[in-house]
């Protein structure tokens, strides 16, 4: 009731917040660990205070920011909104080719821990309270910056986007870390997209946790121009979580036992598929509607498992997803890869003859399905080949 109580004053304070007189945002480089130039456009704020990095999505560069980012520096926040290596002013190639890009986003971690130190280094910025955010591909970015600087990042933002094993395990650590998550239903890039980022606004546990879910909107900061109470709400939110009470890593928090991290939780103990099993299956018994994880995140945790040799509980964790996402012809594909890794052929046939048999009717777009009905019809000619 106090938190609400705080983050509701600092919502009612916003329209006097932004009356501050702040200088005027200026366009700065960035100088990277290899040398090149990042762009980036510094909003410093009237007085001494908190600081926000923000990172793009990959459809866009820094100016996706410019609904939000006045709003942060006017309420006392210093924020730097940087191009990505290879977007916007940063480097940027005409046309660049895939392999340019793979190599752009090799160097991206060092890149926004450039960004991040220049940042700090910005007079009048409290280096001990300072918040990232991230849309859509910048979620993931976001988020293992805030890993690589544990401890240092107080406060999350994320719209629209997930992150791999290693960000769902970092989340789920730092309970103590506030997260606020956002998304529209007509999300052109992932149908799923308000439950997956309210999914990643429980999996800590932390009740200041927020999420907020559109009906319109489209993609991460697509959202902004549509729904312009999103920006105030991310900016009340930097205010509370980095101005009016800023988290403490070593405070303790008081975890929310929701079945999201319940179930996670059960995944990581001894014995852990099994376990997560077992509560997957008495939750949705209680709640059949229930979500506890989306299907990329156990796809990728899944396979996480069989690259570090633990075959057949990546077997069990495959089927599992199978099993909450039975029209998904990718989760089929997987589970063949599963099976062929431990030998079971037979079993891999009729897993991948079963994407097949899914594809007319999965959800996902016509150029990704091209791509897994070429790759399973491969697959399916070599196993019958070796019969």
């Amino acid at each position: 009731m106090v938190r609400r109580f705080v983050f509701a004053v600092a919502v009612s304070l916003l329209p006097l917040l932004c009356f501050a007189q702040t200088p005027k945002p200026q366009d700065v480089d960035v100088t990277a660990a290899d040398g090149l130039r990042l762009r980036a456009t510094y909003y410093a704020a009237a007085k001494p205070g908190p600081g926000v990095l923000l990172l793009h999505m990959c459809n866009t560069d820094r100016k996706s920011w410019a609904p939000l980012a006045p709003q942060l520096a006017s309420a006392g926040i210093h924020t730097l909104a940087v191009d990505n290596r290879g977007f916007g002013e940063s480097g940027a190639v005409a046309n660049p080719s895939q392999e340019q890009q793979v190599a752009a986003r090799k160097l991206w971690p060092s890149d926004f821990d450039a960004a991040f130190a220049y940042l700090l280094a910005q007079a009048g910025v409290d280096k001990t309270r300072i918040g990232i955010a991230g849309g859509s591909c910048g979620v993931n970015n976001a988020v293992q910056t805030a890993r690589r600087h544990l401890g240092e990042v107080k406060s999350l933002v994320l719209l629209a986007g997930g992150t791999d094993g290693a960000g769902i395990a970092f989340l789920q650590h730092n309970a103590w870390l506030p997260v606020f998550t956002a998304a529209a239903a007509d999300d052109e890039y992932d149908a799923d997209a308000p439950r997956e980022m309210k999914w990643m606004s429980e999996l800590s546990g932390n009740p200041r946790n927020k999420f907020m879910g559109f009906t319109d909107g489209r993609h991460g900061t697509e959202i902004f121009p549509v729904h312009p109470e999103l920006p105030r709400a991310i900016t009340a939110w930097f205010v509370d979580t980095l101005i009016t009470s800023p988290a403490d890593p070593k405070g303790e928090v008081k975890v929310a036992h929701a079945p999201v991290a319940d179930f996670w939780a059960a995944l990581e103990s001894p014995g852990g598929t099994a376990k997560a099993l077992d509560a997957y299956r008495k939750v949705k018994q209680r709640d059949p509607g229930a979500f506890l994880f989306p299907e990329g995140v156990m796809n990728i945790v899944a396979y996480g498992y069989m690259q570090a040799g633990k075959i057949k509980e990546a077997i069990e964790l495959f089927q599992l997803n199978a099993e909450a996402y039975p029209d998904s012809a990718n989760v089929y594909d997987s589970l063949a890869d599963g099976y062929l890794a431990d030998g079971q052929k037979e079993k891999a046939l009729e897993a991948e003859k079963t994407a097949l048999a899914k594809l007319p009717g999965d959800k996902n777009n016509e150029q990704f399905k091209k791509m897994l009905r070429e790759g399973a019809e491969e697959k399916i000619k070599k196993l019958e080949a070796g019969k």
